[in-house]
């Protein structure tokens, strides 16, 4: 609605014509009105006496025990991003395994991650011992999420929530529990929650964490006392490791497997989704036959990889749906898996 409606004061006052200066002048200001009128609408969404923010803000006073004038002079100072609508609704395209794979897997984010493991090579050793977290499977997903800290997002956080919770249907009930959770994470950080910073959808700092897992799995790993994931690498790094041992991450155990198939019923298989279901004698007997050997009632998933016209397999196994866990996507998953190895090996050839 509100991108017609920006169409609308753009537009309109250019299709006057232009054949004089007059007209010009009078295109200017009929344009400048327009912005202006836009500009108000946009800043009034936010405001607290919207119908749904009013209630929002009753219920946050109820059930958490939020001052209503605060709350009121928060949602004053909120601005609606009507980009953020944009960005969260585009329609995703399907790329290439190959070319969603360059995106994170190549030299130069190769290299920065080593560098980023040699920085903080004594973190990442005590978060492995204390979680069993694999040093390198770390280092990726910082790598993936926020080119290990250098791209954090520039969204103010409670903008980009309180877009998303009250103009964005498809998605409210989510974000609006984020916003929540955002609101109780400032109050217990004792922050101001106007400084914090973030992606369009609102995940927080070196390893991206919406809200409700910043309070759920974030930890004080450098000891300071607070936890602090925008500008303490200690801290992400200790974070993202407790959150992939809560979502239950098998120490020691294989992570993918690449696998040839032959079977008559993939789709079958492939539907059943990325958790680890079927028993690898299951899978053998289906023909489809991993290229190491496992036990056989050891459980993985089928994981199709389709580049262009062409299409790989894998097996995943209970590390590969945790890393999922993180982004709900194989060629998410994959692509940590591959970096963590490709930095592993460069950093450590003889391993």
């Amino acid at each position: 609605m509100l991108e017609n409606k920006l169409k609308k004061a753009i537009v309109w006052p250019l299709t006057y014509d232009k054949t004089s200066v007059k007209n010009d002048r009078y295109q200017i200001v009929i344009l400048i009105l327009g912005l202006c009128i836009l500009f108000w609408e946009i800043t009034a969404t936010a405001s607290p006496t919207r119908p749904e923010i009013k209630t929002f803000i009753d219920e946050m006073v109820a059930e958490h025990g939020f001052s209503e004038p605060k709350l009121e002079a928060i949602f004053s100072k909120v601005q609606f991003q009507p980009s953020i609508i944009n960005l969260i609704s585009a329609p995703s395209s399907a790329i290439p395994w190959s070319q969603y794979r360059s995106r994170f897997v190549n030299p130069q984010r190769i290299k920065n991650g080593i560098s980023f493991w040699n920085r903080h090579a004594n973190i990442l050793q005590r978060a492995n011992k204390e979680y069993g977290i694999p040093e390198e499977i770390i280092v990726a997903i910082i790598g993936v999420e926020t080119a290990y800290g250098t791209s954090t997002g520039k969204h103010r956080v409670i903008d980009a929530l309180t877009t998303l919770a009250f103009d964005f249907p498809k998605r409210a009930e989510f974000f609006r529990s984020e916003l929540v959770q955002y609101l109780l994470l400032a109050k217990e950080q004792n922050f101001d929650l106007f400084n914090i910073k973030g992606s369009y959808a609102g995940a927080i700092g070196i390893p991206q964490f919406m809200p409700g897992s910043y309070r759920q799995f974030a930890v004080d790993f450098d000891g300071d006392g607070r936890v602090d994931l925008t500008n303490s690498a200690a801290d992400a790094i200790g974070s993202v490791a407790n959150y992939l041992k809560q979502y239950g991450w098998e120490i020691g155990g294989p992570i993918v497997v690449q696998s040839s198939v032959k079977a008559d019923h993939l789709q079958e298989i492939l539907a059943s989704g990325i958790e680890p279901k079927h028993t690898i004698k299951q899978l053998q007997e289906a023909s489809i036959i991993p290229m190491q050997s496992f036990e056989d009632e050891r459980l993985a998933a089928l994981i199709e990889l389709k580049d262009n016209e062409n299409f790989q397999y894998w097996l995943g196994f209970k590390n590969f749906y945790v890393i999922t866990r993180y982004n709900r996507s194989s060629f998410y998953a994959m692509s940590v898996h591959q970096l963590a190895e490709a930095i592993r090996n460069t950093r450590n050839p003889s391993r």
